[in-house]
């Protein structure tokens, strides 16, 4: 029986590891943390999967159980191929690897229906992606579907899965190193608690995620300032596999200097919490004011769909003096605010006026009292009946106002207001190793496949650049491990 050994124990890698198994492979999965901080990244995710579909009848395949009375509250829409596609290719100026694209958007309805097979319950995600219109929950930026129990019931459901089918699970197991045979890899080097052992395989699937948590690797790769960003999720996420690879012959690619960042928290810890998760998030942005700690606008909070900014506005924050921000609201849109924002752990304030709000976040208070004034100067009176928070509404500012804001713009005069401190929360970093997008191996330096060694996750390289689509990520992950994990089990042909 074919043994294939899967680095990592997040989403791709436990999509790697099923697959596998389903092919007849003897699988081993190395989990570098203890098991009570098992999971990756997945676990601190929202669990938003974006998938193409062209109505209700695609989500239920997905969603059987919706009741009629459930179906007939919502507005899925539709989200087409063609959709998905060109929000990848938008998102990332184009940059991206067509196989991958490809790839990513022919595989991404089966291999949702195929993690529904292996026990993955999903519902809608009514809390996060829709609002109220016209009497319906309607969905907005192509993202409608989310695991049961977010990031970490995607996580539990994947290791009952995992283990329920006969894949054997070892934790503390760090990989250092990969063994080789000539050009072939061969197994792993890993230190456990007590001892380093060696342990071989027919192939090896790499999905240990990025280098976000390795301070050294972001500031080297990403540039200064980002050893000062606080990461979203896990602190086993240390680029041990990509380099591991690396110094095996494989080659780098993609947006090396490029990483998924938020706005999160400002006095979220350094690394992820396990009971707050991914609720230091602070997303709802499009209906409110940015600021910095100046008082000054530095982004347009209306660009686009949220979906579509809020994985690169962390990097415009951590540009900011002190790595601050401030998200600013009143009461026309504070019912949009999504549920992170009434979490006890939030910094956050309220007052009666512009100037005490001021005073409380420690913002001078005559700077932003004249922001105010200014941005409400430019709204534009006539077309603010047409606000709708699920579709881009173009009720903008005029030209007056730099930066604008190119839709949502409503007056901000409705106390009281609520203000929230937000820093840049790196989520996971773009660049990574090269594979074959139609098998998930690895290629070498020279571009040839390298025998016996394959790729999935965040540590793939070639999907993102400069910014993110909401949701691809996890749909990523459970395609192209899939892929590896089908692959290592047939062998290199």
């Amino acid at each position: 029986m074919t043994h294939v050994i899967v680095v990592g124990a997040g989403n791709a890698a436990l999509c790697a590891a099923l697959s596998a198994r389903e092919h007849g492979a003897e699988v081993t999965v190395l989990e570098k943390a203890p098991e009570g901080e098992r999971g990756g990244n997945t676990y601190f995710t929202g669990g938003g999967f974006r998938f193409p579909y062209e109505g209700m009848s695609d989500i239920l395949r997905v969603i059987p159980d919706l009741s009629e009375a459930e179906i007939g509250r919502v507005d899925v829409g539709s989200y087409t191929t063609a959709m998905f596609r060109d929000d990848l290719a938008r998102v990332t100026d184009g940059l991206i690897d067509d196989g991958m694209a490809s790839t990513l958007v022919r595989e991404a309805a089966p291999t949702m229906e195929w993690l529904h097979g292996r026990g993955v319950k999903f519902t809608l995600m009514t809390g996060r992606q829709a609002n109220e219109v016209g009497g319906k929950l309607v969905f907005y930026g192509g993202l409608t579907v989310e695991a049961v129990g977010a990031g970490k019931g995607l996580s539990d459901q994947e290791f009952e899965a995992a283990v329920r089918t006969g894949c054997v699970v070892r934790y503390d197991s760090k990989v250092v190193g990969l063994l080789t045979e000539g050009r072939r890899v061969r197994g792993v080097e890993l230190w456990t608690e007590d001892s380093v052992e060696q342990l071989e395989a027919d192939a090896v699937v790499l999905a240990a995620g990025g280098f976000e948590a390795n301070i050294e690797m972001r500031t080297r790769y990403l540039g200064p300032g980002w050893d000062m960003a606080k990461v979203r999720g896990s602190r086993f996420n240390t680029g041990d596999a990509i380099q591991a690879a690396i110094v095996a012959g494989a080659q780098p690619f993609g947006n090396w200097s490029g990483a998924h960042a938020v706005a999160w928290d400002l006095n979220a810890p350094p690394t992820g919490n396990r009971i707050v998760a991914d609720l230091y998030q602070k997303h709802s942005y499009p209906y409110g004011l940015i600021v910095n700690i100046d008082g000054q606008r530095f982004v347009d909070e209306g660009a686009d769909i949220r979906n579509y900014t809020y994985a690169k506005y962390g990097r415009e924050i951590l540009e900011q003096p002190q790595r601050v921000a401030f998200q600013l609201f009143d009461q026309r849109t504070v019912g949009l605010l999504r549920d992170e924002y009434r979490v006890r752990q939030a910094t956050m304030a309220t007052a009666d006026s512009v100037p005490e709000l001021a005073e409380a976040l420690g913002i001078d208070p005559q700077l932003l009292t004249e922001t105010v004034d200014e941005y409400n100067d430019a709204i534009q009176w006539d077309r603010i009946e047409d606000f709708n928070p699920s579709t881009l509404d173009g009720v903008s500012t005029d030209d007056s106002v730099r930066p604008a804001k190119s839709n949502w713009a409503l007056p901000f005069d409705s106390p009281p207001y609520l203000g929230y401190a937000v820093t840049c929360g790196i989520t996971f970093t773009f660049g990574g190793l090269k594979i074959d997008p139609r098998s998930g191996q690895v290629r070498d330096t020279e571009d040839r496949p390298m025998a016996g060694l394959y790729a999935a996750g965040e540590l793939v390289g070639g999907l993102f650049y400069n910014n993110y689509a909401g949701g691809s990520g996890l749909m990523a992950g459970s395609v192209f491990g899939r892929i590896a994990g089908r692959s290592a089990a047939d062998g290199d042909r």
